[in-house]
């Protein structure tokens, strides 16, 4: 398969079920409701490293968000609900409850038996001046600080998402590999339910299983590294100088498999030389994306 002069490799993304959780965080402005979003999706990008995966979904008018003020959608995903709230009462308790005039709400339905507690947990720091105010069903703490108050949502409804789903970029050059790739990234951003978590959408330190030191969970990704052809079995084509992947996440494999169709679309032109995805021969993974299926 080729599109725009770029190979479509027969091969497969491999993606895992994890546990999502939608936060909306709103402020007076905009300005520091995007320093909140920012900053709690901070240092989030593999469960491999990090206590979730995160990044910001979209922007949120004041029209549509829960208290009328403009705000942020973000994503964040883990193995378990107990470890994405664990995750979620640390981030907002560090980087939105400190942020200046911030809220947090919940952005998904709740279902009772698959709900986290994040507001209920976070109370605790009105050290017993916090009140509690229901709404339509819905339980709200208001925590005393010193520019006012912080409003959290009691409970934080979760699905069952999909993290992993990948596609690497194999170009020319540093500069054109670079530049497909952000393109990828815009087209991407223009969806909803879905994120690329690494640092602006980018993975340039691809990784393979284990390592030959021991205590290491994962490693270089030998085989893709240009400055290795000649010295590793290396999959890369000989006009191939730079390769850039991009993972995303998703609320649902519907999702991924959208950003990944979008992203790869984008990608493609005369300096990329072929479209590649990240597997592990279908050992570890619960789905399967190939990428000529997308299309």
């Amino acid at each position: 398969m080729i599109i725009k002069n770029t190979e479509i490799e027969d091969t497969f993304a491999e993606a895992f079920t994890m546990t999502a959780a939608r936060l909306i965080v709103t402020a007076a402005n905009t300005r520091w409701a995007k320093v909140a979003a920012t900053t709690a999706t901070g240092y989030a990008t593999s469960v491999i490293g990090c206590d979730a995966e995160a990044g910001i979904e979209k922007e949120i008018a004041p029209v549509d968000s829960p208290d009328g003020r403009p705000g942020y959608s973000l994503l964040f995903f883990a193995f378990s609900r107990d470890a994405l709230e664990k995750a979620l009462v640390n981030r907002i308790g560090q980087c939105v409850l400190t942020c200046p005039t911030t809220a947090c709400f919940n952005g998904l339905s709740i279902d009772p038996t698959r709900a986290l507690r994040i507001g209920g947990n976070l109370r605790f720091f009105g050290d017993g001046w916090q009140i509690s105010k229901k709404i339509e069903e819905k339980r709200y703490w208001r925590i005393p600080v010193m520019d006012g108050e912080f409003v959290c949502e009691d409970r934080f409804g979760t699905v069952k998402g999909v993290a992993g789903g990948n596609f690497l970029i194999l170009g020319k050059s540093q500069l054109a590999t670079l530049q497909a790739a952000e393109k990828a990234i815009e087209a991407i951003q223009h969806l909803t339910d879905a994120i690329t978590p690494f640092p602006g959408g980018l993975v340039r330190s691809g990784s393979k299983i284990g390592s030959r030191y021991k205590k290491l969970r994962a490693s270089t990704n030998d085989a893709y590294c240009p400055t290795l052809k000649g010295q590793v079995k290396t999959v890369l084509p000989t006009n191939v100088s730079c390769v850039y992947e991009i993972v995303i996440d998703g609320t649902s494999l519907l999702s991924v498999e959208d950003a990944m169709r979008v992203g790869i679309r984008a990608a493609c032109g005369t300096e990329i030389v072929r479209i590649s995805a990240g597997n592990y021969e279908g050992k570890l993974g619960a789905y399967k994306i190939f990428l000529r299926s997308l299309f």
